[in-house]
């Protein structure tokens, strides 16, 4: 993992713990419908039809959406069983996040 994956991974354990982050995928629908995510996170290895469903919704509502780790680490960094979506519902915390990811791909 580069650090920048790092940076990415701990500042979403900072956003579960400032209790700016929804995880499960209902919940996060639930978010992205209410208006209340900034930012989709999706894991690499959800399933297909979980992934189209999020673009779907994220391209629909107009939340911009993210695909990295895998299920059991994103679970891991913010302290709960596997999860597939988490949303971020701090604009602050959105915006950091998509910083980083963006400095990761290019």
């Amino acid at each position: 993992m580069g650090q920048t994956v790092n940076k990415f991974f701990s500042m979403l354990g900072l956003c579960q713990r400032a209790g700016k982050l929804i995880s499960g995928e209902l919940s996060c629908e639930n978010a992205v419908k209410s208006g209340k995510a900034k930012l989709l996170i999706i894991a690499d290895d959800a399933s297909e039809n979980t992934k189209k469903k999020f673009s779907n919704m994220a391209s629909f509502y107009k939340v911009d959406i993210i695909g990295t780790g895998t299920k059991k680490e994103i679970g891991r960094i913010i302290g709960k069983d596997m999860r597939s979506s988490v949303a971020i519902t701090d604009e602050g915390f959105a915006q950091q996040l998509k910083k980083l990811m963006a400095s990761e791909r290019v």
